[in-house]
């Protein structure tokens, strides 16, 4: 086996191999290859493990640039084909990303890990931390929207302007539960990350707009018959209202009336409502995944 930095023609491999490993994942082909192409900011970049010309394993490592922690980065989404585990490819890609990491000046590392991979997060030095739930949902069981309160309109992404949905955005995050304050993304890494998405749906993501205001607000990333919530948010004067289960309800009838057959989303365990939105909506939970933290060696 070797690594490798990842290429833009990898993107089919790297999509085939998240399949098989977190099925609950929605990442296309299309998307994958502008990540790898045009990498995010944070000095991201991404690397395989090849057995032959076959790739059997993925990581990829950055500096967070999306909160006001400095010094915070993250080994993302390692994972190895189960054909292909306890070989040695886990290792090679936590070293390598590891390596990375600690020439950006990166001090704490957040990773994640299913329960099978808790022992090798452990074994280097990471602490679970937060438990994440993913959910399923069907969209032909999806319930019919409810009414709008008064006053309030629901409008798709694509009639909105994106400075207002990054300011709206922004407020929506400041107290969004995790390991690390989401508090520092700019307009532009924003831009990147949510609205040039290749991958978002601007016709099935929707907002709440309460006379000229973005009340709340949900994005669907989607590939194929498949979607993602990526997140649904309402700013925090205006919760209480349902506005939420409002634009989720209507962006699974907009992306069924797409083609969209199948939806995803997360959430951490401690977020009480939005589990308790996507439960009315009839979301099932397909599986969970913990946070870890740890420090890199030497840093």
């Amino acid at each position: 086996m070797r690594i490798r930095a990842a290429l833009p023609d990898d993107a089919p491999a790297v999509v085939a191999l998240r399949a098989i490993v977190y099925p609950y994942l929605v990442r296309g082909v299309v998307s994958t290859r502008q990540m790898i192409a045009e990498p995010p900011a944070g000095d991201w970049t991404a690397f395989v493990v090849e057995d032959g010309d076959r790739i059997v394993g993925w990581a990829s490592a950055f500096r967070n640039v999306s909160s006001s922690e400095t010094g915070f980065g993250e080994i993302s989404l390692l994972h190895v084909h189960p054909d292909h585990r306890r070989r040695g490819a886990g290792t090679l890609l936590f070293d390598t990303a590891a390596r990375h990491l600690s020439a950006l000046g990166v001090q704490r590392v957040r990773t994640w890990a299913q329960a099978d991979s808790l022992d090798f997060a452990r074994g280097r030095g990471f602490t679970p931390s937060r438990d994440l739930r993913y959910s399923m949902l069907e969209t032909r069981l999806a319930p019919p929207p409810p009414a709008a309160p008064g006053g309030v309109t629901i409008v798709p992404l694509s009639e909105l302007d994106e400075r207002e949905l990054y300011t709206a955005y922004v407020a929506a995050s400041s107290d969004e539960p995790g390991d690390i304050p989401s508090d520092a993304i700019s307009f532009d890494d924003w831009c990147y990350e949510v609205w040039n998405n290749l991958g978002l749906d601007k016709d099935a993501s929707v907002a709440a707009v309460d006379g000229a205001d973005i009340v709340a607000f949900t994005l669907v990333k989607r590939d194929g018959e498949r979607m993602w919530s990526d997140m649904t948010a309402t700013l925090p004067e205006h919760r209480g209202r349902g506005l939420a289960r409002l634009a989720k309800t209507v962006a699974l009838q907009r992306a069924a009336a797409g083609g969209v057959t199948v939806a995803y989303t997360s959430n951490d365990e401690s977020n009480a409502p939005m589990l308790a939105v996507n439960a009315r909506l009839g979301y099932q939970p397909v599986a969970a995944q913990w946070s870890c933290l740890g420090t890199l060696q030497g840093s």
